[in-house]
Order: structure tokens, then sequence, then C-alpha cells
């Protein structure tokens, strides 16, 4: 008895001493475990933010991004406005140089049609169409109305030119000089950029004379209209019909020569 009475208080001890380890180690491990949760809440906070700086450049890189692509489609659209203006600049060009050439030509081929054909402006024959003879006889209205408007356009007073030939063609519409008045009124017009009217009345001439000897002359002067009107199916058309029609007038080397420049 005696012998387990001095056991019960040592084992006793033992526990207790046991028991306060226990308490001290779980009372260490709280702190340990406080500490780390602290650390990681920092860390996660640290992270957060720098995320949300990430996040924030990222935004802002983009919104840069977006700027300089609107700045380049920006750019992109001015350069291609330029280039546009440029090449229809070009194409203005070489349309009022195609034009120029054609005036020219007209001019040139109007000399030798009145001169060789004193006929056909109401001259009497044997004399030029820019002298007359001072002792022919008297002319009559209808020529005179038609050779006042022909001096005009010879003068290089379009407008008035077109006034005046379409006076004539309004007052004699079956006269011995209606299809040349048509002729030289489409001639005037085109002069005054009025394709359409041109067109208009160079056809009227190939309807009621198709075998007037200025035929050629409207085919071509039609697709010069054409030309300039930038219908280009249609004048490859109508200068392949001068060239068929008329294979060995003026006209037709000089369509060759055009239809050869067109694209």
């Amino acid at each position: 008895m005696g012998t387990t009475s001095l056991r019960l208080p040592r084992a006793g001890g033992l526990a207790l001493a046991a028991l306060a380890v226990s308490f001290s180690a779980h009372a260490f491990s709280d702190d340990d475990a406080r500490r780390a949760i602290i650390d990681l809440r920092q860390r996660f906070d640290t992270a957060v933010m720098a995320q949300n700086r990430l996040v924030e450049e990222n935004t802002e890189l983009r919104r840069g991004m977006l700027d300089l692509q609107q700045q380049i489609q920006a750019l992109k659209d001015e350069l291609a406005r330029s280039r546009g203006q440029q090449e229809q600049l070009e194409r203005d060009i070489e349309l009022q140089h195609g034009q120029q050439e054609a005036i020219q030509a007209l001019d040139e081929r109007v000399k030798k049609l009145e001169a060789g054909s004193p006929a056909s402006s109401g001259a009497p024959p044997g004399a030029s169409a820019e002298q007359p003879e001072a002792a022919g006889p008297p002319v009559d209205d209808e020529a005179k109305e038609y050779e006042d408007a022909l001096a005009v356009f010879r003068a290089g007073d379009y407008a008035a030119a077109q006034t005046g030939f379409a006076a004539y063609v309004k007052h004699y519409p079956h006269g011995n000089n209606t299809p040349s008045a048509l002729f030289w009124l489409g001639n005037a017009q085109y002069a005054l950029r009025n394709y359409r009217e041109a067109i208009t009345n160079f056809r009227s001439l190939l309807t009621t004379a198709p075998n007037h000897p200025k035929a050629a002359e409207s085919l071509l002067s039609i697709a010069n209209c054409q030309i300039e009107l930038r219908d280009t199916r249609a004048a490859r058309a109508t200068l392949e019909t001068l060239i068929k029609s008329h294979p060995k007038s003026e006209a037709a080397q000089a369509g060759r020569e055009r239809l050869g420049r067109l694209h």
C-alpha cells in the first residue's frame, strides 16, 4: 500500500507535465499559424495589388494601342485620299491633254475639210471656205446663218457657235448645211464639255446623213466624248465601228491611236 501511494503522485506529476508541454506546444502552433495567415494575407493583398496594377497597365496599353491603330487607320485613309486625288489629277491632266490634242486635230481637219469641200459649207464651187469669191452670187439667209455660225466657231467663241448652229438647225431642219451644222454644233459642245449633248448631235448627223463626208469625224468625236465621260466600253465600241466603217480615213487612223491608249 505504501508503495502504491508513493507512485500515484509521481504519475500525476508526469501527466501534469505532459499536459503543460502539450498546452505550450498548442499555444506556440497557434501563434505561428496566425503569423502564417497574416503573412499569407499580406502576400495575397500584395499579389492582388500587383494584379490590379497589371490590369490597369494592360488597360492603358490596350487603350494606347487602340489610339495608335486609329491614328494608323486615319493615316491610311488620308494616304488613300491623297492617292485618289493624285490619280484623279493625273486623269484630269491626261483628259485635258487629250482634249487639247483633239481640238487641235479638229482645227486642222476643219481647215482641210472646209478648203477641200466648199460646196458643203455653202460656198460656190471652186472657192475657198475662208475666202469666197467676191464676184459670186449673193448668199441667201440660210447660207449666211450657217456661215456666220461657222465664222464664230473658227474664232474660238464656242458658246456663241453653239447658239448659232443650234439656231440654224432649228430654223432649217432639212437645210443643205444641216448635217454640217450638226457636226460643228457637236464640236462646239465638245469644246464646252457638254459631252452628252455633243454625242446626241453627232448621232443625229449619222442618222440623217450616214454617208456624209464628216461621218467618220463624227464617230471619232463621239468616241472622244465617251472617253471624256469615262465610258471606256462605249468608246472602244465606237472606235471599232469607225475603223471598220471608214478604214482608210484620217479619223480611223486617229481612232486606232486612241484605241491603243484605252485601258
